[in-house]
């Protein structure tokens, strides 16, 4: 056996895709946009882009 093995990971952009698609009860939107301005005051742009998308679906499911 010589060296390491590879072992896929899933990029991030990849991660979130396949959690968009997973079923699962969203947090209440006060929640969310408790999380959104947490993230935004950490500058942590995915994060961002993951609270906002999950506030706008559940604007689409009422």
């Amino acid at each position: 056996m010589s060296g390491r093995s590879h072992i896929p990971r899933p990029t991030e952009n990849q991660a979130i895709a396949r959690a968009d698609r997973r079923f699962a009860e969203a947090a209440p939107v006060p929640v969310l946009f408790a999380c959104l301005i947490a993230a935004y005051a950490v500058q942590d742009r995915h994060g961002m882009r993951l609270f906002a998308r999950a506030i706008a679906r559940r604007g689409e499911a009422s």
